[in-house]
């Protein structure tokens, strides 16, 4: 199938996706589409949902406050990432978007912001927020997954539920200098946690170091910010045990 003459738009909406299908828009979609970006009927622009890959769709009802898209081929495949789940404490407002956009750039598949003994920020955290910063950074990035972002969690609870079949990758700041190490490669599902700024407490330190399931790691010869050691530690499991390899 030959691609029509699409704009650079990138739009994610929660509607099934497939040939033919009409795809109705809310009042800022269509504001944002219209008044913003200057679309007029007949406009190409791709569709992502999480589910159906990527399509292509046209313009065919503009309105101030609706409009009407019809999906005409599909462009590319979903993409999922790796069963990996990035667990962070929030720090200021504009360094915990920074975590969630990168952590969606670099593949993870659910992001977790967790309250530490040490967690300033948690409160002023809105989940709503996060989410649509996941997906304003997958339709920048070009991807078709968007990672679900959850609720702030207390890390104790979140702990004391954890899956029987998952790891943790526990980035440990009293490692430092040591050279970073993970297991041998395995199917089993994953997870990061970076702490907060300042650190994690010894209490909470004694205890992951006792969880079974729990591999405490060095990011390095440095100590490293809470959203640089994010990313670090994406990078690092990408590269050893992900999609990167």
């Amino acid at each position: 199938m030959v691609r029509l003459m699409a704009s650079k738009v990138r739009l994610y909406v929660d509607h099934p996706l497939g040939e033919g299908q009409s795809v109705p828009l809310s009042r800022e979609q269509a504001h944002y589409l219209f008044g913003v970006m200057r679309l007029g009927p007949n406009a190409v622009l791709s569709l992502i949902n999480s589910r159906d890959g990527e399509w292509d769709a046209t313009v065919v009802e503009v309105g101030k406050k609706s409009g009407v898209l019809v999906c005409q081929g599909q462009t590319r495949p979903l993409q999922t990432p790796p069963d990996l789940w990035l667990l962070f404490a929030p720090i200021r407002k504009e360094r915990t978007t920074f975590i969630v956009e990168k952590a969606t750039e670099m593949g993870a598949a659910r992001i977790c912001p967790v309250r530490t003994d040490f967690t300033q920020n948690a409160d002023r955290i809105r989940q709503d927020k996060l989410q649509a910063h996941a997906v304003e950074a997958t339709e920048q990035c070009g991807g078709t997954f968007v990672p679900p972002v959850d609720e702030v969690a207390k890390l104790e609870q979140v702990l004391a539920k954890w899956p029987d079949d998952r790891q943790l990758m526990f980035c440990d700041e009293g490692m430092i200098g040591q050279p970073p190490c993970l297991p041998a490669a395995t199917q089993n599902p994953w997870a990061i946690l970076i702490g907060p700024e300042g650190g994690f407490s010894a209490d909470e330190r004694r205890t992951l170091h006792e969880l079974p399931f729990a591999h405490p790691v060095s990011l390095g010869p440095r100590i490293l910010r809470a959203d640089t050691g994010a990313v670090a530690a994406l990078t690092l499991w990408q590269l050893q045990l992900g999609d990167w390899k």
